[in-house]
């Protein structure tokens, strides 16, 4: 089993200002890159462990591990301090989703600019006011103008570093608008200085994805969240120039189910003999934590008995 990284490894610099350059590079290679999504440290082990070149930190995800809904209930400094446990735990770059900036010009660079001092390597905003709501939840998503957006998107290029990666997600298509809409925002956005464009939809198939990719021609690099059109091959992607698929809530969702069959089982059978077998071991546990890193370090820093 592979070691999992952990903060103590890296001597010379910290987690973060080794990965900014490699989610850049992540984002603009030709190659189709994955983000998985992660919540805490123990996800962010998980996936880096499980061969993701990249994480995504999802405010869906984060915001349940919490105990709140995805609709700003939880504070940026709450979703900073998640980040920077995310960051510990991996040696890969953190994309973090930062909903729609917190606020307005303001917020979003306070925000960028403690995400970028806690290690992560780019942040997401989308073009809703605040407070937002998840994009799958309801009908309302009014989108917030798109020049006062566009100074939201100035405000974190001209505080963040030239490295960190600044994403415009365009939440048109999620709000009713038209692909033209969509375009508009796309272009206006760019020209604020995005680095990319996220373009979701809720539909089941990804029809209107790929007809942004097309008329947009890859003026900036596009990333993609199929968690709705899952049954579209990645081949189409790839075949339409996508840069970026997000896998965007799969670790929580994956630990809602497991979590819930052994509680269910756990209280059924009064007993933990018959889970036993289908849960991790403490061992698994132990490696994806580090605790063979602290053994190495007891025998560097700590004396031995005194003969």
């Amino acid at each position: 089993m592979n070691q999992a990284f952990t903060r103590f490894e890296s001597i010379s610099s910290s987690p973060g200002a080794a990965s900014k350059a490699s989610l850049r590079d992540l984002i603009l290679s030709n190659d189709l890159a994955f983000l998985m999504e992660a919540h805490d440290g123990l996800s962010a082990a998980i996936a880096t462990q499980a061969g993701f070149k990249g994480l995504w930190a999802s405010g869906l995800s984060i915001s349940s591990s919490l105990g709140y809904r995805d609709a700003n209930e939880a504070s940026w400094t709450q979703v900073v301090d998640v980040v920077e446990h995310i960051v510990d735990a991996t040696d890969v770059p953190v994309l973090v989703d930062g909903d729609s900036g917190f606020g307005n010009f303001n917020n979003a660079r306070l925000l960028a600019r403690k995400l970028e001092q806690r290690g992560a390597s780019g942040v997401v905003i989308e073009d809703k006011g605040f407070p937002k709501m998840n994009s799958f939840v309801g009908d309302r998503h009014p989108l917030a103008d798109i020049n006062e957006f566009s100074g939201r998107l100035k405000a974190v290029k001209d505080t963040a570093s030239s490295d960190f990666v600044l994403v415009a997600r365009i939440e048109a298509l999620i709000a009713g608008h038209s692909l033209d809409e969509a375009l508009i925002r796309a272009h206006a956005y760019a020209e604020a200085g995005a680095d990319a464009i996220l373009i979701h939809s809720r539909k089941a198939v990804a029809d209107e994805i790929l007809a942004f990719a097309q008329a947009w021609a890859n003026r900036l690099p596009v990333i993609i969240v199929p968690t709705k059109y899952f049954r579209t091959p990645v081949s189409n992607y790839r075949n339409a120039g996508i840069s970026t698929v997000i896998w965007a809530n799969h670790n929580m969702r994956a630990a809602i189910a497991g979590m819930r069959n052994i509680c269910s089982r756990i209280h059924s059978d009064e007993s933990i003999a018959a889970i036993e077998e289908q849960v991790a071991g403490l061992d698994e546990l132990f490696s994806l934590i580090g605790y063979d890193e602290l053994a190495r370090a007891e025998e560097r820093y700590l004396p031995g008995p005194r003969k």
